[in-house]
C-alpha cells in the first residue's frame, strides 16, 4: 500500500511540475545592464550602452563599479525637466543613486528608442540606449534627434539604432 502512494505522489509531483512549465516559459524576459568603471575612476560606462529588446522586457542596471555610485536616468521632463528621449508612450524611470552591486529594475513596454545617462556622470558621457522592437512595430517612435539638450559628446556617445538592432548589444569592455 505504501508503494502504491509513493507512485501516486511521484506522478503528482511530475504532473505538476510539467503544468508549471508554461508559465516559466511565459516569464517576462530580461536583461542586464551593468556599470561599470575603471579601479582609478577616470572612466564611466554603462555595458552593454547599446541593447535590443522585445516589448515587455525588463532591464535590470547593476553597479558593478566599487568606486562610484550611478544612477539609470531616462531623458524625460519629469526627470529634472530634460528633453523626452523616449517614446512619448513610455513611463520616465530614475534609479536614483545605486552603491556598488545595487541594482534597479524597469520594464520597457512600448515600441521605440530610450535614451537613459547616469546622473553625475552624463558628461563623461555615461550613456546608453535600448531600442524596443523595431521600426515595423504599430506606435514605434525613433530616436530624438533634439541637440539641445545635450552636448555633442553625448549625442555622438548614443549608439546608432540601425547598429543597435544589426549586432543585438553594442559593449563597451573599458569605457573607451
Amino acid at each position: 500500500m505504501r508503494l502504491a502512494r509513493r507512485k501516486i505522489l511521484a506522478l503528482g509531483s511530475g504532473i505538476l511540475a510539467t503544468l508549471s512549465m508554461p508559465a516559466i516559459i511565459r516569464a517576462a524576459p530580461a536583461e542586464v545592464i551593468e556599470m561599470r568603471g575603471t579601479a582609478r575612476g577616470e572612466r564611466v560606462w554603462f555595458r552593454p550602452h547599446g541593447l535590443a529588446v522585445t516589448a515587455g522586457t525588463t532591464i535590470r542596471f547593476i553597479n558593478r563599479d566599487p568606486g562610484n555610485s550611478h544612477t539609470s536616468t531616462a531623458y524625460h521632463p519629469d526627470n529634472f525637466d530634460r528633453t523626452r528621449r523616449i517614446p512619448k508612450a513610455a513611463h520616465p524611470w530614475n534609479s536614483d543613486f545605486l552603491l556598488p552591486d545595487e541594482s534597479f529594475e524597469v520594464t520597457l513596454t512600448v515600441p521605440g528608442v530610450y535614451d537613459y545617462y547616469c546622473i553625475p556622470h552624463e558628461m563623461a558621457p555615461m550613456v546608453g540606449r535600448i531600442v524596443v522592437g523595431d521600426p515595423g512595430d504599430a506606435g514605434w517612435e525613433g530616436p530624438s534627434t533634439d541637440t539641445e539638450d545635450v552636448t555633442r559628446e553625448v549625442f555622438d556617445a548614443l549608439p546608432r539604432v540601425e547598429d543597435i538592432l544589426d549586432l543585438g548589444r553594442i559593449e563597451q569592455e573599458d569605457g573607451t
